[in-house]
């Protein structure tokens, strides 16, 4: 029969503490099934799962071990473990695991508690919590920063639609943004982000403001947020508004170019994925006119949208080419995907409106970026507090491996 212990040491963190439990262990040459180990305000908790050999005794091996323990000003527990809990153990190696990525300005306990207790109701049980962002200061006057907390959950929930729905009336109530991902090689190995581009990559629709240009302004507006909320067919909603727009000059373009802002944290999260070696992609229902300026701003590897067709330096009110419509942007991921040889599920999609969701829900990882209702609850992802750049986050990046 195997003699299995369970040591578990807390007690102030310092350099060397494992390499003495350890170096005291190996006397006795025991054999680590398992350790793990947390520090937080260099407070340290270390867990070693060790199987005593045959040869040796358990008694003495304790003994000895918390003697050291004492020395190293720490507080030892020994658990003893029995074949038939190490077995039931080692079998829940197998069961589906999952990442559940909280992100805010700022998280507090009854954050944490909702999240938690939706957890313990699908019968989740969390293995690992680890903090990705920094460490906040306690002036909150110099608080800019955002938080993270990523929990690593075992098992299967009864429904993952249930407990999505769940985590986006906690997001929604609560002020914060929660997404559920099953942890699987490909969250680990994503090699393509697609962005769309208006609401999205700039914080603007650019029809509506060519169409302000033109005084034709409410409008478009108004056919802009029946698209965008599913209501119309997007093909014919952007024929309608681009027709109103016949005749508008190609210097009422630059304007709007030089007035329309990037969306917060878009430059740094591009940066951060071209570093990495990621492929960007914009695929848009916008247009290639102000898709090439942001080609050439952030290096973007791909550019999808649609071409505006101009004549005597105006606006003809048509486009060249096939309309890019909701269908065809999932065909260029796909496509994209193919040309690059990856799989969709090392794709990441990024859209706020309702013809992103094909390509959002063909990607690995699609997500809804302050989007409207319709489109949170179609996307299996959503961040609605934060900037672009949260997106690194959700591919499990800890704010000290970024570029600021």
């Amino acid at each position: 029969m195997n003699e299995l212990l369970l040591f578990q040491l807390s007690g102030e963190d310092r350099p060397g503490l494992v390499a003495a439990i350890t170096a005291r262990m190996a006397r006795y040459d025991l054999e680590i099934l398992d350790m793990g180990q947390a520090v937080i305000h260099d407070m340290l908790s270390l867990g070693i799962l060790a199987r005593i050999p045959k040869a040796a005794e358990s008694a003495p091996v304790v003994k000895d071990i918390l003697f050291l323990a004492h020395e190293l000003g720490l507080t030892l527990r020994c658990i003893p473990v029995t074949d038939e809990e190490y077995a039931r153990w080692a079998a829940r190696e197998e069961r589906q695991r999952h990442i559940v990525t909280l992100i805010g300005r700022s998280i507090g306990s009854a954050q944490v508690a909702a999240l938690t207790a939706a957890l313990q109701d699908h019968s989740l049980n969390i293995e690992v919590i680890t903090r990705l962002s920094g460490r906040a200061p306690l002036q909150a006057e110099e608080n800019g920063r955002p938080a993270c907390v990523e929990f690593f959950v075992l098992g299967r929930p009864r429904s993952p639609e249930a407990l999505r729905g769940e985590f986006l009336r906690i997001a929604q109530e609560m002020g914060v943004d929660i997404a559920l991902q099953e942890d699987n090689v490909f969250r680990r190995n994503r090699r393509l982000v697609a962005f769309d581009m208006d609401s999205t990559l700039i914080r603007a629709e650019v029809i509506d403001e060519l169409a302000k240009e033109a005084g034709v302004g409410d409008k478009v507006a108004a056919i802009t947020e029946a698209a965008m909320r599913g209501e119309m067919d997007f093909k014919e909603s952007f024929r309608r508004r681009l027709r109103l727009l016949r005749g508008l000059p190609e210097e009422a373009l630059e304007r709007v170019a030089a007035r329309i802002p990037m969306t917060e944290g878009a430059e740094r999260l591009i940066l951060n994925l071209k570093s990495f070696g990621y492929k960007i992609a914009i695929i848009s229902g916008g247009f290639t006119w102000f898709g090439r300026k942001l080609q050439q701003r952030l290096g973007i590897d791909y550019l999808y949208a649609n071409e505006l067709e101009m004549k005597d330096g105006a606006v003809t009110g048509e486009v060249a080419g096939q309309v890019v419509d909701a269908a065809r942007k999932a065909e260029i991921l796909r496509e994209i995907a193919e040309r690059e040889n990856i799989s969709l599920q090392q794709v990441i999609a990024v859209g706020d409106g309702a013809n992103d969701l094909p390509m959002l829900n063909l990607a690995g990882l699609g997500i809804a970026f302050h989007a409207k209702p319709v489109v949170k609850a179609g996307a299996r992802q959503s961040i609605s507090t934060l900037g672009l750049d949260s997106i690194l986050f959700l591919i499990g990046l800890r704010e000290r491996d970024t570029t600021a």
